[in-house]
């Protein structure tokens, strides 16, 4: 039987219909392809990593530095070999080794970065925002510098794909070589296709928006919106707008997709609303969860 975990700003990893594990700001959290291992980002100053032994209950399995500031984001790539955070603080990102256990090994490898952009108030430096791997390759969205920085997994730093100055790009994913970024600072999506770029506004409700997390399911892209509180359904083939709904909260900072089940964090009125898919669109299930300022849903 899965669970749903729930980390945030609050006292720990909240486990949906369960307990409390109690950790320090967990702000993100990510789940190994294959060992019943959870991580969790801790963001604080002197930012940590904890590995957790998961099946109901979650215990101590490992915990390392972050090696940067206010770790946000923390994923594994699909041989369950590799970790990556970012830290949003400082911009670093770091690689870390894991064994057989899904504990950390060896030395990890520190990747810096400098730049900014042309927000003075939010791109005065860099701010590594998520880590995701596609084709072998970590990228890092950087939210200061307007950009998803590439690297090789021993720490080879490649060609960045550049995003258009005052984005700000938080979360991304890919459709094959397909990227698609949310712009936390000017409210948009951008689909990257070759040398083909459309940009779409990523709500259509008036106002300032700062779209949060992105996730592509099938051929729909959907987006969490902080400002409007909705959630947005766009195409993958185009950007072209599906549906717009309620997030059901306020300052929806993360979702997740179980097959037809959405379960989106509305960080700022403390919960975790349920959805159902319908023909791809978010519905009220009328199930809704009380939980201390969620920042991420995780089923594993």
């Amino acid at each position: 039987m899965k669970q749903v975990y729930v980390g945030g700003y609050g006292p720990g990893i909240f486990t949906l219909g369960g307990g409390l594990t109690r950790v320090a700001s967990p702000s993100f959290l990510a789940a190994h392809p294959t060992l019943p291992v959870l991580y969790a980002a801790g963001e604080l100053q002197r930012g940590w990593l904890t590995a957790f032994q998961a099946g109901g209950s979650l215990s101590l399995l490992d915990e390392r530095p972050s090696e940067g500031d206010s770790p946000c984001h923390v994923a594994v790539d699909p041989t369950g070999s590799v970790l990556a955070a970012a830290n949003y603080g400082d911009g670093t990102a770091v690689i870390y080794r894991l064994d057989s256990r899904g504990a950390f090994e060896g030395d990890p490898i520190v990747l810096r970065h400098k730049g900014s952009g042309p927000n003075k108030d939010r791109q005065e430096g860099p701010h590594a925002h998520q880590a995701v791997f596609h084709d072998g390759i970590l990228h890092v969205s950087d939210l200061g510098t307007d950009e998803i920085r590439r690297y090789r997994y021993d720490g080879t730093v490649l060609e960045p794909i550049p995003i258009h100055p005052g984005t700000g790009p938080r979360h991304f994913g890919f459709i094959g070589s397909r990227l698609y970024v949310a712009g936390e600072l000017n409210g948009t999506v951008t689909l990257i296709d070759g040398e083909r770029r459309t940009v779409a506004p990523a709500s259509r409700e008036e106002g300032e928006n700062y779209p949060s997390h992105l996730q592509i399911e099938g051929d729909l892209v959907y987006v969490a919106n902080r400002g409007p509180n909705t959630i947005s359904v766009l195409r993958a083939a185009d950007l072209s707008p599906v549906a717009e709904v309620s997030s059901g909260g306020h300052w929806p900072r993360h979702f997740a997709i179980d097959g037809t089940t959405m379960y989106v964090a509305g960080q700022q009125s403390d919960v975790i609303t349920v959805f159902e898919l319908k023909d791809g669109v978010p519905q009220p299930s009328g199930q809704a969860y009380e939980v201390e300022r969620p920042a991420c849903v995780l089923i594993m």
